[in-house]
């Protein structure tokens, strides 16, 4: 919860008043040889709570009806017909399909997710960017060196750890600090993971709302007997998908409240046609609970049963939302939810169709609608059509998060994100993006037309995201919970192997469709692997041309150079030293603003920094010159366009800092101890108090004096090309695949809203 404003300053005070605590805590990290090394302007809330109330966690558990289950509760729209695509050839197939079903929800939606997977949050929020964050958290396999040991400060960056410090753990730990090909697998992995679901945010719009709108063939027989009449439900389709995509800009707030009583119709109403037909039809399929009918169904069928498991997966299309969307609710919501409403909901569907086709063999590749009672047809295909619009935005809002989330580790190109809601932090549209989507549904309906070819692309998507989750899940198992190793072992035994199972049977179908999420996501990936590679060497170019401490202070101290008052904000990856922008700038332009701060947005492997632990600064010698590095912290999921300007916040914790800086200084010459880097005079009584506070007023007004005059943003425009003698990769990667992204998207001020008056573009070249 936001902090009101007298609380900010109270807290301010306190921090003030409490040096003793604070100055025993971190004096040693004054000593560091570092020029360029102060204390951070960060100001720690801690909070002592005791969890939403038993009514808070009902409220959230049904609001997450609407939000997470959508993808997942439309799924008996299309998974009996894509497992009999061929129909029926045994009547007790049925009974063996509908066990793989039970079981499979069981085990993979249930026991796996709800009760294993949702343990392993970043401090409430899920997804694979959780997952590679904790681990990062725990081991150094991040790719740039931007750590820095304030980073550990961050009020939610600590790992809970277990007091059991096991050899396999350590010993893994060591083999992925040591390794570069594991930081560089561990990457991979998750910009994979990242690719299926997006997608999975594709393909869940086209299945989902061409399954709900295919209920119109049963209900008109002319559509049936005419092929240029069944290519209606195509068109019907992507008008939907076409709308659905247009109002996206507006975001979900307003209607999100309407989304979950909506979804709790369709439970309600699957789960009681499904009890109806399981009474009317056929009770017998009870004994589907028993594995043996799993047995004898691979007996009779063979190949053909292996082949069909890739239709039984998609009974848990939707499942990883549980896990990603945990951060709009709590845990013990989503387990509520899960486990009362939407798990009994599915079992009661998916035992009433297969009672209803234990006596209507033939009915197969209609399964949902030819079950339904005559009188309930249309409030039925008026609510499905509903869920899979809402199954659809789930999956499509959760894309633009994603995207966000890769953005903000460098892994995806510059897009436009903007925060559709000023009621929830997490909801975003990508204008780029959404459009993109949008053409790639509408090319998959049309071209593919039926949902089981689109349903042999989706089963890829789902269960890669599966394995993937299930991989990382076993790694942090191992070097961060400590897990007991034959728990380990059970783990990867039943789930691991049933889900390979699975991936393998997906895979056969390569050839009908299931090249599709394949192919998207290679696409992906080699955009990924593009921009996060030239994004490291520009890093690591920066690193290495660097300006010297004793070089900077040559340049400040030059009488040559004019200083007038005004603010000049420089821009650059680094989070340590004086960029190569600066020598550049000053080459060119004989003159020098008042005030400097080199400015570098950092993302720290954490889902969240709240804004008083976002900035940390720095001051860089000499004193008098008032220059200070600022490193602006963000968490994946934070979004970048604050409500306040960012050079408003960023003065007003500068002053604080100023502030912070001038006790500290003073606290340390009373215990005796001087630092060179904090330029201390030690002949300045610490019970002058007066001094010191117009010290501080002095400084404090040459900073709003150089604000009010103007704020400069220089930015570096920088043209990246192949080194000279690089060799042909190379250069394809740089000066073609890079430069055309570079060229085509977003520009580093549209991504920070500096305005275009104040901002000085400084060209360079880097050479990498």
């Amino acid at each position: 919860m936001a902090l009101e404003k007298d609380e900010e300053e109270e807290i301010v005070v306190m921090n003030m008043e409490n040096f003793q605590e604070i100055h025993d805590e971190k004096q040693q990290k004054f000593r560091r040889n570092d020029s360029l090394e102060i204390e951070s302007c960060t100001t720690s809330h801690v909070h002592h709570s005791k969890g939403p109330s038993m009514a808070i966690i009902l409220q959230l558990a049904f609001q997450s009806l609407g939000i997470v289950y959508g993808d997942i509760g439309t799924s008996p729209l299309y998974v009996f017909s894509s497992v009999f695509p061929n129909g029926i050839k045994h009547n007790d197939d049925i009974l063996g399909v509908l066990s793989l079903i039970f079981y499979t929800l069981t085990l993979i939606s249930l026991l796996k997710y709800v009760f294993v997977v949702l343990r392993a949050t970043d401090n409430g929020d899920g997804g694979t960017f959780a997952l590679y964050s904790l681990i990062c958290r725990y081991a150094k396999v991040g790719l740039i060196p931007n750590q820095q040991l304030e980073d550990a400060e961050v009020s939610n960056y600590k790992l809970k750890l277990p007091n059991n410090r096991e050899k396999r753990a350590s010993k893994l730990k060591s083999i992925l600090e040591n390794s570069h090909f594991m930081k560089i697998f561990l990457l991979f992995t998750t910009l994979l993971g990242t690719s299926m679901v997006i997608g999975d945010g594709v393909l869940t719009p086209c299945i989902s709302v061409l399954s709900a709108v295919g209920g119109l063939k049963e209900a008109t027989s002319k559509i049936t007997e005419d092929c240029a009449y069944a290519d209606q439900i195509v068109w019907i389709s992507v008008a939907i998908l076409i709308g659905l995509f247009m109002v996206q800009r507006f975001g979900t707030d307003k209607v999100g409240y309407s989304f979950a009583p909506i979804i709790c119709i369709w439970f309600a109403l699957i789960a009681g046609i499904g009890m109806y037909n399981f009474i009317k039809h056929d009770t017998s399929v009870i004994k589907a609970l028993n594995p043996k009918y799993i047995v004898d169904y691979f007996i009779r069928n063979k190949k053909h049963a292996w082949i069909s498991l890739g239709g039984v997966v998609l009974c848990t299309t939707g499942t990883e939302a549980l896990f990603a969307d945990v951060g709009h609710f709590t845990v013990r919501s989503i387990q509520i939810s899960m486990c009362c409403v939407t798990y009994p909901a599915l079992i009661l569907a998916y035992a009433g169709q297969a009672s209803f086709l234990r006596k209507n063999n033939g009915l197969v590749s209609a399964t949902f609608y030819k079950s339904i009672p005559a009188s309930m047809y249309w409030p039925m295909f008026v609510v499905a059509v509903l869920a899979a619009i809402i199954a659809s935005q789930a999956m499509i809002s959760g894309t633009f998060s994603i995207i966000q989330q890769s953005l903000s580790l460098g892994c995806f190109p510059r897009v436009r994100i903007v925060h559709t809601s000023a009621k929830y932090e997490g909801q975003v549209y990508i204008p780029e993006v959404n459009y993109i989507l949008m053409i790639a549904c509408i090319a998959i309906t049309v071209g593919f037309k039926t949902t089981t070819k689109i349903g042999n692309a989706y089963g890829i998507a789902v269960v890669f995201v599966m394995t993937l989750t299930s991989a990382f899940l076993t790694l942090i198992m191992i070097v961060i919970w400590k897990t007991h190793i034959l728990l380990i072992i059970s783990y990867v035994l039943i789930i691991g192997s049933v889900e390979l199972v699975y991936l393998s049977s997906v895979l056969y179908k390569f050839d009908q469709g299931g090249y599709l999420p394949l192919a998207f996501s290679a696409i992906l990936m080699f955009i990924m692997f593009v921009w996060n590679t030239v994004y490291r060497r520009k890093y690591f170019y920066e690193l290495d041309h660097k300006i010297s401490p004793e070089k900077f202070r040559e340049v400040a101290c030059d009488t040559s150079l004019c200083r007038f008052p005004s603010l000049a904000v420089f821009y650059s990856e680094l989070v340590q030293g004086i960029p190569p922008i600066f020598k550049h700038y000053v080459a060119n332009v004989p003159a020098l603003n008042s005030v400097l701060v080199f400015v570098s947005i950092k993302s720290l492997p954490i889902s969240k920094v709240a804004i008083g632990e976002r900035f940390l600064f720095r001051r860089v010698q000499p004193k008098e010159f008032n220059v200070f590095r600022c490193v602006v912290r963000y968490g994946y999921t934070d979004v970048r366009n604050e409500k306040e300007p960012f050079e408003k916040l960023m003065v007003e914790r500068l002053k604080e800092f100023i502030v912070k800086e001038y006790y500290w200084s003073q606290k340390m010459i009373q215990d005796g101890e001087t630092d060179e880097n904090l330029n201390v005079d030690k002949s300045q009584e610490i019970s002058d108090e007066g001094r010191v506070k117009e010290a501080i007023e002095k400084e404090i007004e040459t900073i709003e004096k150089a604000s009010r005059a103007g704020v400069v943003h220089l930015i570096g425009e920088n043209e990246v090309i192949a080194s000279k003698g690089a060799g042909f990769g190379k250069r394809l990667l740089i000066d073609y695949a890079y430069n055309f992204l570079k060229k085509n998207l977003r520009q580093s001020e549209k991504l920070f809203d500096i305005p275009h008056k104040r901002m000085v573009k400084v060209g360079m070249t880097y050479e990498l």
